[in-house]
């Protein structure tokens, strides 16, 4: 009998699906021409960038406007990769500046942490919906962060997540923020609940029965149906497949006085 001398398996991905290959090789020579395939398979599905709902933690950081956690980026309107203290953020002009990627970051998780290390500018739209993550078809599930700006020049979040039939939303109104300085966001969903925290300090929960969102896209900058076009910036986010605590979020990327 032959023994094989490697066995490389792999899921990849297509179009926010995954499929299982496996390459099995009896020679030297075998496992060599097996490696070169994958090394070719990897190149032409962009398998390397975790951005679907797999079990990796997914970084997004905002610093170009050609692909971003390994997905091609379409642009809406004209923004702006600008230079920040901590690194490049894209810049949204909140009248007709977006990008979309064609991933939703958190589909197949049932659990996950979701955050965002944005800027809000003076003088946009009441309400801006900047983060927009929803699976394809016609089921409207979703998660959104967004901001309500007010007249005395503060901001707070809203956060929104669709299960099913169920809508939740969590207004922070009583929470208020200046207009300025870089925030971190984050949504954290656990196993029967739903937690928006800004700057690590913990603002709304609510009770929620999740089901696990499918393949889909994501839009910056606006919702995806184009209204409620954010004015600001948006510098890095992070998808992670499971409930963080305050201590692991990504505080580091806020400038030093802020974190």
């Amino acid at each position: 009998m032959v023994r094989p001398v490697g066995v490389i398996s792999l899921a990849v991905g297509f179009s926010g699906s995954r499929s299982n290959l496996s390459f099995t090789a009896t020679t030297g020579n075998q496992a060599m021409r097996c490696c070169h395939a994958v090394q070719i398979l990897l190149l032409l599905t962009s398998v390397g960038c975790t951005t679907s709902g797999g079990g990796d933690q997914a970084v997004w950081d905002f610093d170009n406007l050609d692909r971003i956690g390994g997905q091609p980026v379409v642009v809406l309107g004209d923004p702006k990769v600008i230079d920040t203290p901590e690194g490049k953020a894209i810049e949204f002009d909140g009248e007709d500046d977006g990008i979309f990627l064609s991933v939703h970051p958190l589909a197949g998780f049932e659990q996950f942490t979701a955050e965002v290390v944005f800027r809000p500018y003076a003088a946009g739209l009441d309400e801006q919906r900047f983060f927009h993550m929803e699976e394809a078809g016609e089921s409207l599930e979703r998660v959104m962060f967004e901001t309500r700006l007010t007249e005395d020049n503060l901001w707070y979040l809203d956060t929104f997540v669709r299960t099913g039939d169920d809508e939740h939303t969590q207004l922070a109104a009583d929470h208020k923020h200046p207009i300025g300085p870089w925030y971190h966001a984050a949504i954290v969903m656990d196993d029967s609940s739903f937690k928006h925290y800004v700057n690590g300090e913990l603002e709304m929960s609510t009770p929620i029965d999740f089901r696990a969102q499918d393949a889909g896209q994501t839009s910056v900058g606006v919702r995806q149906n184009e209204v409620y076009w954010f004015k600001g910036a948006v510098r890095v986010a992070r998808f992670t497949p499971r409930p963080l605590k305050p201590a692991e979020f990504l505080g580091s990327r806020l400038p030093e006085n802020q974190r």
